[in-house]
Protein backbone atom coordinates (compact mmCIF):
# COMPACT_ATOMS: atom_id res chain seq x y z
CA UNK A 1 0.00 0.00 0.00
CA UNK A 2 2.47 2.74 0.93
CA UNK A 3 4.78 1.59 -2.14
CA UNK A 4 1.62 2.18 -4.45
CA UNK A 5 1.08 5.51 -2.37
CA UNK A 6 4.48 6.67 -2.94
CA UNK A 7 4.75 5.66 -7.10
CA UNK A 8 1.25 7.48 -7.39
CA UNK A 9 2.23 10.42 -5.89
CA UNK A 10 5.21 10.47 -7.91
CA UNK A 11 3.68 10.29 -11.23
CA UNK A 12 1.43 12.86 -10.02
CA UNK A 13 3.90 15.53 -8.58
CA UNK A 14 4.17 17.81 -11.68
CA UNK A 15 0.16 18.00 -11.23
CA UNK A 16 0.93 18.73 -7.60
CA UNK A 17 2.47 21.87 -8.03
CA UNK A 18 -0.52 23.26 -10.01
CA UNK A 19 -3.81 22.31 -7.52
CA UNK A 20 -3.96 26.08 -6.94
CA UNK A 21 -4.91 26.92 -10.08
CA UNK A 22 -7.99 25.82 -12.66
CA UNK A 23 -11.13 25.67 -10.51
CA UNK A 24 -14.11 27.35 -11.59
CA UNK A 25 -16.23 29.48 -9.36
CA UNK A 26 -19.63 27.48 -10.25
CA UNK A 27 -18.05 24.47 -8.75
CA UNK A 28 -16.12 25.51 -5.63
CA UNK A 29 -20.08 26.76 -4.91
CA UNK A 30 -21.29 23.51 -5.73
CA UNK A 31 -19.04 22.18 -3.25
CA UNK A 32 -19.73 24.07 -1.00
CA UNK A 33 -23.52 23.64 -1.16
CA UNK A 34 -22.47 19.91 -0.39
CA UNK A 35 -21.28 20.75 3.15
CA UNK A 36 -24.29 20.44 5.05
CA UNK A 37 -25.45 17.03 3.53
CA UNK A 38 -21.69 15.47 3.75
CA UNK A 39 -21.38 16.51 7.63
CA UNK A 40 -25.15 15.13 8.87
CA UNK A 41 -23.93 12.00 6.79
CA UNK A 42 -21.09 11.68 8.93
CA UNK A 43 -22.83 12.05 12.15
CA UNK A 44 -25.78 10.35 10.87
CA UNK A 45 -24.47 6.94 12.46
CA UNK A 46 -26.42 7.24 15.51
CA UNK A 47 -29.87 9.47 15.96
CA UNK A 48 -28.21 11.33 18.93
CA UNK A 49 -25.53 12.26 16.32
CA UNK A 50 -28.13 13.34 13.70
CA UNK A 51 -30.36 15.05 16.34
CA UNK A 52 -27.16 17.57 17.40
CA UNK A 53 -26.94 19.18 13.41
CA UNK A 54 -30.60 19.60 13.39
CA UNK A 55 -30.12 23.58 14.40
CA UNK A 56 -27.53 24.06 11.57
CA UNK A 57 -29.26 21.89 9.11
CA UNK A 58 -32.24 24.33 9.71
CA UNK A 59 -30.28 27.50 9.58
CA UNK A 60 -28.71 26.41 6.66
CA UNK A 61 -31.55 26.34 4.60
CA UNK A 62 -33.92 29.02 2.55
CA UNK A 63 -32.19 32.32 2.66
CA UNK A 64 -29.72 31.65 5.35
CA UNK A 65 -28.38 29.03 2.58
CA UNK A 66 -28.19 31.72 -0.21
CA UNK A 67 -26.00 33.59 2.03
CA UNK A 68 -23.78 30.95 2.38
CA UNK A 69 -23.55 30.14 -1.28
CA UNK A 70 -22.68 33.60 -1.57
CA UNK A 71 -20.29 33.79 0.70
CA UNK A 72 -18.66 30.62 -1.48
CA UNK A 73 -18.98 32.54 -4.47
CA UNK A 74 -16.59 35.24 -3.20
CA UNK A 75 -14.16 33.38 -2.19
CA UNK A 76 -13.86 31.04 -5.32
CA UNK A 77 -13.87 34.44 -7.55
CA UNK A 78 -10.61 35.39 -5.04
CA UNK A 79 -8.88 31.99 -4.94
CA UNK A 80 -9.27 31.81 -9.27
CA UNK A 81 -7.92 35.28 -9.29
CA UNK A 82 -5.14 34.82 -6.58
CA UNK A 83 -2.84 31.90 -5.32
CA UNK A 84 -3.72 31.90 -2.00
CA UNK A 85 -5.90 29.33 -1.96
CA UNK A 86 -4.39 25.73 -2.70
CA UNK A 87 -6.80 22.22 -2.69
CA UNK A 88 -6.38 19.40 -1.47
CA UNK A 89 -7.56 17.23 -4.67
CA UNK A 90 -7.28 17.65 -8.37
CA UNK A 91 -9.82 17.07 -11.47
CA UNK A 92 -12.53 19.10 -10.61
CA UNK A 93 -15.88 19.23 -8.84
CA UNK A 94 -16.86 15.56 -9.25
CA UNK A 95 -13.46 14.64 -8.49
CA UNK A 96 -13.78 16.61 -5.28
CA UNK A 97 -16.98 15.87 -4.58
CA UNK A 98 -16.40 11.50 -4.68
CA UNK A 99 -13.63 12.12 -2.34
CA UNK A 100 -15.47 14.12 0.22
CA UNK A 101 -18.31 11.37 -0.07
CA UNK A 102 -15.25 8.43 0.28
CA UNK A 103 -13.43 10.21 3.34
CA UNK A 104 -17.13 11.11 4.85
CA UNK A 105 -18.00 7.87 4.60
CA UNK A 106 -14.88 6.48 6.12
CA UNK A 107 -15.75 8.55 9.25
CA UNK A 108 -19.10 7.12 9.58
CA UNK A 109 -17.58 3.98 9.29
CA UNK A 110 -15.04 5.05 12.32
CA UNK A 111 -17.98 6.12 14.37
CA UNK A 112 -20.19 3.44 13.85
CA UNK A 113 -16.58 1.03 15.30
CA UNK A 114 -16.44 3.17 18.30
CA UNK A 115 -20.46 2.47 19.15
CA UNK A 116 -19.91 -1.22 18.41
CA UNK A 117 -17.21 -1.83 20.54
CA UNK A 118 -19.05 0.41 23.45
CA UNK A 119 -21.95 -2.47 22.84
CA UNK A 120 -19.19 -5.24 22.66
CA UNK A 121 -17.57 -4.09 25.92
CA UNK A 122 -20.92 -3.49 27.54
CA UNK A 123 -22.41 -6.82 26.67
CA UNK A 124 -18.94 -8.33 27.99
CA UNK A 125 -17.92 -9.91 24.52
CA UNK A 126 -14.68 -8.62 24.33
CA UNK A 127 -12.95 -11.76 25.68
CA UNK A 128 -15.17 -14.55 23.93
CA UNK A 129 -12.18 -14.89 21.55
CA UNK A 130 -8.50 -16.30 22.95
CA UNK A 131 -6.57 -15.35 20.00
CA UNK A 132 -6.22 -13.33 17.32
CA UNK A 133 -5.16 -13.34 13.73
CA UNK A 134 -3.86 -10.56 11.72
CA UNK A 135 -5.37 -12.16 8.33
CA UNK A 136 -8.35 -12.65 10.13
CA UNK A 137 -10.41 -15.87 10.24
CA UNK A 138 -13.66 -17.77 9.59
CA UNK A 139 -16.38 -17.83 12.51
CA UNK A 140 -17.46 -21.49 13.74
CA UNK A 141 -19.45 -23.66 11.26
CA UNK A 142 -20.30 -26.58 13.10
CA UNK A 143 -21.70 -27.76 16.32
CA UNK A 144 -17.74 -29.44 16.77
CA UNK A 145 -15.68 -26.30 15.95
CA UNK A 146 -18.61 -24.56 18.11
CA UNK A 147 -17.65 -26.73 21.46
CA UNK A 148 -13.76 -26.37 20.89
CA UNK A 149 -13.63 -22.42 20.52
CA UNK A 150 -16.29 -22.97 23.82
CA UNK A 151 -13.77 -24.84 25.68
CA UNK A 152 -11.08 -22.91 24.56
CA UNK A 153 -13.05 -19.65 26.80
CA UNK A 154 -13.30 -22.14 29.29
CA UNK A 155 -9.78 -21.81 30.25
CA UNK A 156 -9.91 -17.70 30.07
CA UNK A 157 -10.41 -16.47 33.76
CA UNK A 158 -13.80 -14.05 32.62
CA UNK A 159 -15.40 -17.62 32.73
CA UNK A 160 -13.47 -19.43 35.82
CA UNK A 161 -14.72 -16.14 37.60
CA UNK A 162 -17.31 -14.10 35.83
CA UNK A 163 -19.78 -17.24 33.65
CA UNK A 164 -19.07 -20.14 34.78
CA UNK A 165 -21.86 -22.52 33.84
CA UNK A 166 -22.51 -20.62 31.37
CA UNK A 167 -24.44 -22.08 28.07
CA UNK A 168 -23.13 -22.40 24.72
CA UNK A 169 -25.80 -20.63 23.10
CA UNK A 170 -24.95 -17.60 25.68
CA UNK A 171 -21.48 -17.95 24.17
CA UNK A 172 -22.23 -17.55 20.66
CA UNK A 173 -23.94 -14.73 21.66
CA UNK A 174 -20.86 -12.68 22.91
CA UNK A 175 -18.56 -14.65 20.96
CA UNK A 176 -20.86 -13.18 17.69
CA UNK A 177 -20.54 -9.87 19.10
CA UNK A 178 -16.91 -9.23 19.49
CA UNK A 179 -16.25 -11.48 16.03
CA UNK A 180 -18.74 -8.72 14.69
CA UNK A 181 -16.22 -5.68 15.64
CA UNK A 182 -13.43 -7.64 14.72
CA UNK A 183 -14.48 -7.85 10.69
CA UNK A 184 -16.03 -4.51 10.88
CA UNK A 185 -12.76 -3.13 11.38
CA UNK A 186 -10.88 -5.36 8.85
CA UNK A 187 -14.06 -3.91 5.93
CA UNK A 188 -13.30 0.25 7.13
CA UNK A 189 -9.48 -1.03 6.30
CA UNK A 190 -10.83 -2.56 2.42
CA UNK A 191 -13.30 0.43 1.99
CA UNK A 192 -10.45 2.57 2.76
CA UNK A 193 -7.82 1.38 0.92
CA UNK A 194 -9.83 0.46 -2.15
CA UNK A 195 -11.04 3.88 -3.24
CA UNK A 196 -7.65 5.07 -2.09
CA UNK A 197 -5.71 3.35 -4.36
CA UNK A 198 -8.45 4.77 -7.48
CA UNK A 199 -7.92 8.29 -6.50
CA UNK A 200 -4.35 7.55 -6.35
CA UNK A 201 -4.11 6.02 -9.80
CA UNK A 202 -6.75 8.73 -11.34
CA UNK A 203 -4.38 11.51 -10.29
CA UNK A 204 -6.72 13.49 -7.77
CA UNK A 205 -5.03 12.61 -4.40
CA UNK A 206 -1.89 15.62 -3.88
CA UNK A 207 1.02 14.76 -2.03
CA UNK A 208 -0.14 16.76 0.92
CA UNK A 209 -3.40 14.54 0.85
CA UNK A 210 -1.51 11.58 0.18
CA UNK A 211 0.90 11.85 3.10
CA UNK A 212 -2.35 12.24 5.83
CA UNK A 213 -4.37 9.82 4.22
CA UNK A 214 -1.43 7.83 4.41
CA UNK A 215 -0.76 8.28 8.47
CA UNK A 216 -4.34 8.03 9.12
CA UNK A 217 -4.40 4.56 7.09
CA UNK A 218 -1.07 3.62 9.28
CA UNK A 219 -2.77 4.24 12.14
CA UNK A 220 -5.90 2.51 11.13
CA UNK A 221 -3.61 -0.59 10.51
CA UNK A 222 -2.11 -0.47 14.04
CA UNK A 223 -5.30 -0.17 15.28
CA UNK A 224 -5.65 -3.84 15.28
CA UNK A 225 -2.63 -4.15 16.89
CA UNK A 226 -3.59 -2.24 19.55
CA UNK A 227 -7.38 -3.69 20.12
CA UNK A 228 -5.52 -7.18 20.35
CA UNK A 229 -2.74 -5.57 22.82
CA UNK A 230 -5.67 -4.68 25.24
CA UNK A 231 -8.05 -7.68 25.04
CA UNK A 232 -5.16 -10.27 25.71
CA UNK A 233 -4.43 -8.44 28.95
CA UNK A 234 -8.06 -9.55 29.91
CA UNK A 235 -6.89 -13.00 29.25
CA UNK A 236 -4.04 -13.08 32.07
CA UNK A 237 -5.23 -14.01 35.52
CA UNK A 238 -6.14 -10.77 37.61
CA UNK A 239 -3.53 -9.94 40.43
CA UNK A 240 -5.88 -10.69 43.62
CA UNK A 241 -8.50 -14.00 43.44
CA UNK A 242 -11.16 -11.22 44.21
CA UNK A 243 -10.63 -9.36 41.26
CA UNK A 244 -12.74 -9.83 38.34
CA UNK A 245 -10.88 -10.15 34.89
CA UNK A 246 -10.76 -7.15 32.42
CA UNK A 247 -8.72 -5.53 30.25
CA UNK A 248 -5.90 -2.75 31.22
CA UNK A 249 -7.71 0.74 32.19
CA UNK A 250 -4.07 1.80 30.21
CA UNK A 251 -4.47 -0.68 27.11
CA UNK A 252 -8.48 0.76 26.94
CA UNK A 253 -7.86 4.54 27.04
CA UNK A 254 -5.04 3.91 24.09
CA UNK A 255 -7.33 1.94 21.97
CA UNK A 256 -10.39 4.25 22.17
CA UNK A 257 -7.85 7.63 22.04
CA UNK A 258 -6.08 6.16 18.96
CA UNK A 259 -9.97 5.58 17.63
CA UNK A 260 -10.90 9.02 18.36
CA UNK A 261 -7.69 9.88 16.64
CA UNK A 262 -8.72 8.28 13.50
CA UNK A 263 -12.17 9.49 13.33
CA UNK A 264 -10.78 12.99 14.11
CA UNK A 265 -8.38 12.92 11.11
CA UNK A 266 -10.86 11.57 8.49
CA UNK A 267 -13.61 14.23 9.63
CA UNK A 268 -11.24 17.44 9.44
CA UNK A 269 -9.79 15.82 6.35
CA UNK A 270 -13.20 15.61 4.74
CA UNK A 271 -14.09 19.02 5.55
CA UNK A 272 -11.03 20.56 4.41
CA UNK A 273 -11.37 18.72 1.10
CA UNK A 274 -15.26 20.32 0.72
CA UNK A 275 -14.90 23.69 2.70
CA UNK A 276 -11.45 24.68 1.89
CA UNK A 277 -11.83 28.45 3.29
CA UNK A 278 -14.02 28.88 5.97
CA UNK A 279 -17.48 30.88 6.01
CA UNK A 280 -16.86 34.47 5.87
CA UNK A 281 -18.79 37.17 4.06
CA UNK A 282 -16.98 40.44 5.94
CA UNK A 283 -13.87 41.01 7.97
CA UNK A 284 -15.91 42.01 10.57
CA UNK A 285 -17.30 38.44 10.31
CA UNK A 286 -13.76 36.99 10.31
CA UNK A 287 -12.67 38.98 13.20
CA UNK A 288 -15.84 37.78 15.16
CA UNK A 289 -14.89 34.26 14.62
CA UNK A 290 -11.33 34.87 15.99
CA UNK A 291 -12.56 35.99 18.97
CA UNK A 292 -14.30 32.40 19.00
CA UNK A 293 -11.54 30.57 18.43
CA UNK A 294 -9.72 31.98 21.03
CA UNK A 295 -12.40 30.25 23.39
CA UNK A 296 -12.84 26.82 20.70
CA UNK A 297 -9.47 25.20 21.21
CA UNK A 298 -9.27 25.30 24.71
CA UNK A 299 -12.94 24.61 25.36
CA UNK A 300 -12.02 21.32 22.63
CA UNK A 301 -9.12 20.58 24.58
CA UNK A 302 -11.62 19.69 27.74
CA UNK A 303 -14.00 17.98 25.67
CA UNK A 304 -11.48 16.24 24.04
CA UNK A 305 -9.63 15.41 28.36
CA UNK A 306 -13.20 14.68 29.43
CA UNK A 307 -13.82 11.94 26.54
CA UNK A 308 -10.89 10.11 27.39
CA UNK A 309 -11.28 10.04 30.85
CA UNK A 310 -14.40 8.24 30.02
CA UNK A 311 -12.07 5.61 28.94
CA UNK A 312 -10.47 5.10 32.40
CA UNK A 313 -13.86 5.34 33.82
CA UNK A 314 -14.71 1.93 31.13
CA UNK A 315 -11.65 0.43 32.06
CA UNK A 316 -12.00 0.55 35.34
CA UNK A 317 -16.10 -0.46 35.33
CA UNK A 318 -16.03 2.87 38.06
CA UNK A 319 -19.51 3.14 36.45
CA UNK A 320 -21.01 0.47 38.63
CA UNK A 321 -19.54 2.13 41.69
CA UNK A 322 -20.90 5.04 43.65
CA UNK A 323 -24.44 5.28 41.44
CA UNK A 324 -25.88 8.23 43.35
CA UNK A 325 -25.99 11.58 42.02
CA UNK A 326 -24.67 14.23 42.75
CA UNK A 327 -23.45 12.82 45.77
CA UNK A 328 -20.80 9.75 45.44
CA UNK A 329 -22.98 7.66 48.02
CA UNK A 330 -23.16 9.85 51.28
CA UNK A 331 -20.53 11.99 50.22
CA UNK A 332 -19.42 14.38 48.04
CA UNK A 333 -15.84 13.22 47.55
CA UNK A 334 -15.03 9.62 49.25
CA UNK A 335 -12.21 8.95 51.75
CA UNK A 336 -10.11 6.52 49.56
CA UNK A 337 -9.52 8.20 46.41
CA UNK A 338 -5.68 8.55 47.19
CA UNK A 339 -5.51 5.51 48.85
CA UNK A 340 -3.00 3.81 46.17
CA UNK A 341 0.64 4.55 46.03
CA UNK A 342 2.57 6.27 44.04
CA UNK A 343 -0.38 9.14 44.08
CA UNK A 344 -0.43 9.14 40.54
CA UNK A 345 -1.46 5.79 40.32
CA UNK A 346 -5.13 6.95 42.02
CA UNK A 347 -6.40 8.67 38.44
CA UNK A 348 -6.04 5.72 36.64
CA UNK A 349 -6.50 3.13 38.36
CA UNK A 350 -8.46 3.65 41.68
CA UNK A 351 -12.67 3.46 41.01
CA UNK A 352 -13.26 6.11 43.34
CA UNK A 353 -11.15 9.07 41.98
CA UNK A 354 -11.76 8.14 38.28
CA UNK A 355 -15.29 8.53 38.43
CA UNK A 356 -14.94 11.23 40.64
CA UNK A 357 -12.52 13.13 37.88
CA UNK A 358 -14.89 12.49 34.94
CA UNK A 359 -17.85 14.16 36.87
CA UNK A 360 -15.59 17.02 37.42
CA UNK A 361 -14.28 17.28 33.96
CA UNK A 362 -17.90 16.60 33.03
CA UNK A 363 -18.88 19.80 34.94
CA UNK A 364 -16.38 21.77 33.91
CA UNK A 365 -17.19 21.01 30.11
CA UNK A 366 -20.74 22.17 30.54
CA UNK A 367 -19.45 25.08 32.06
CA UNK A 368 -17.19 26.17 29.55
CA UNK A 369 -19.19 25.29 26.90
CA UNK A 370 -21.59 27.25 28.05
CA UNK A 371 -19.19 30.33 28.97
CA UNK A 372 -18.31 30.05 24.74
CA UNK A 373 -21.84 30.74 24.13
CA UNK A 374 -22.79 33.28 26.82
CA UNK A 375 -19.56 35.37 25.59
CA UNK A 376 -19.94 34.87 21.93
CA UNK A 377 -24.39 35.58 21.92
CA UNK A 378 -23.32 39.21 20.74
CA UNK A 379 -20.31 39.19 18.81
CA UNK A 380 -20.78 39.73 14.96
CA UNK A 381 -19.86 36.34 13.69
CA UNK A 382 -21.38 34.20 10.71
CA UNK A 383 -24.80 32.65 11.01
CA UNK A 384 -23.31 29.11 10.39
CA UNK A 385 -20.89 29.58 13.83
CA UNK A 386 -23.83 30.72 15.68
CA UNK A 387 -25.87 28.12 15.07
CA UNK A 388 -22.62 25.41 15.82
CA UNK A 389 -22.41 27.23 18.90
CA UNK A 390 -26.09 26.89 19.87
CA UNK A 391 -26.05 23.03 18.71
CA UNK A 392 -22.53 22.35 21.39
CA UNK A 393 -24.88 23.67 24.19
CA UNK A 394 -27.70 21.51 23.25
CA UNK A 395 -25.58 18.60 22.37
CA UNK A 396 -23.47 19.02 25.97
CA UNK A 397 -26.67 19.28 27.88
CA UNK A 398 -28.11 16.10 26.15
CA UNK A 399 -24.58 14.49 27.14
CA UNK A 400 -25.00 15.28 30.89
CA UNK A 401 -27.88 14.28 30.79
CA UNK A 402 -27.68 10.99 29.41
CA UNK A 403 -23.77 10.24 31.93
CA UNK A 404 -25.98 10.84 34.85
CA UNK A 405 -28.59 8.71 33.69
CA UNK A 406 -26.30 5.94 32.58
CA UNK A 407 -25.19 6.11 36.39
CA UNK A 408 -28.12 6.08 37.90
CA UNK A 409 -29.32 2.89 36.17
CA UNK A 410 -26.24 1.09 36.95
CA UNK A 411 -24.83 1.26 33.39
CA UNK A 412 -27.71 -0.32 30.72
CA UNK A 413 -26.30 -1.11 27.64
CA UNK A 414 -28.69 1.35 25.69
CA UNK A 415 -27.61 3.92 28.10
CA UNK A 416 -24.12 2.85 28.29
CA UNK A 417 -23.81 2.82 24.05
CA UNK A 418 -25.42 6.59 23.91
CA UNK A 419 -23.15 8.00 26.41
CA UNK A 420 -20.18 6.72 24.42
CA UNK A 421 -22.06 8.10 21.38
CA UNK A 422 -22.82 11.09 22.41
CA UNK A 423 -19.08 11.94 23.32
CA UNK A 424 -17.99 11.38 19.85
CA UNK A 425 -20.78 13.80 18.57
CA UNK A 426 -20.10 16.55 20.80
CA UNK A 427 -16.60 16.09 19.97
CA UNK A 428 -17.92 16.21 16.40
CA UNK A 429 -19.39 20.00 16.73
CA UNK A 430 -16.51 20.63 18.32
CA UNK A 431 -14.26 19.52 15.25
CA UNK A 432 -16.64 21.47 12.75
CA UNK A 433 -17.04 24.92 14.87
CA UNK A 434 -12.87 24.73 14.81
CA UNK A 435 -12.66 24.20 11.29
CA UNK A 436 -15.67 26.61 10.71
CA UNK A 437 -13.48 29.04 12.62
CA UNK A 438 -10.29 28.77 10.25
CA UNK A 439 -8.96 32.09 9.03
CA UNK A 440 -9.73 32.68 5.28
CA UNK A 441 -6.36 32.78 2.80
CA UNK A 442 -5.03 35.98 2.46
CA UNK A 443 -6.79 36.40 -1.18
CA UNK A 444 -10.29 35.49 0.19
CA UNK A 445 -8.84 38.46 2.86
CA UNK A 446 -8.18 41.24 -0.03
CA UNK A 447 -11.88 40.32 -1.25
CA UNK A 448 -14.17 40.85 1.75
CA UNK A 449 -15.41 44.10 2.69
CA UNK A 450 -15.86 45.80 5.84
CA UNK A 451 -19.45 44.59 7.04
CA UNK A 452 -21.51 41.96 5.71
CA UNK A 453 -24.32 43.01 3.38
CA UNK A 454 -27.62 42.85 5.05
CA UNK A 455 -30.05 41.79 2.25
CA UNK A 456 -28.99 39.01 -0.35
CA UNK A 457 -30.52 38.52 -3.60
Amino acid sequence: MFRAVGSALKRNKEAFNGIARGFTTSSHRAFTSNITAATVTSASSSSLAGNSFYGLRSLLKGQNASMFRKMSTVASISSESKEGLKHLVTGGPQARKWVGIWLFGSATWVFSMVVLGGVTRLTRSGLSMTDWKFTGEFPPLSNEAWVNEFEKYKQSPEYKRVNKGMNLEDFKFIYWMEYAHRMWGRGLGIMFALPFSYFLRKGYITLRLGVQLSGLFALGAGQGFIGWWMVKSGLEEPPSEYSQPRVSPYRLAAHLTSAFAIYCGLFWTALSVVMPEPPAESLAWVRGAAKVKKLALPVSLIVGITAISGAFVAGNDAGRAFNTFPKMGDTWIPDNIFEMKPLLRNFFENTATVQLDHRLLATTTLIAIGTMWWFTRKLDIHPAVKALIGSTVGMTAVQVTLGVSTLLSYVPVSLGSAHQAGALTLLTLMLLLNHTLRRPSPSLLKSLPQVAKSNFS
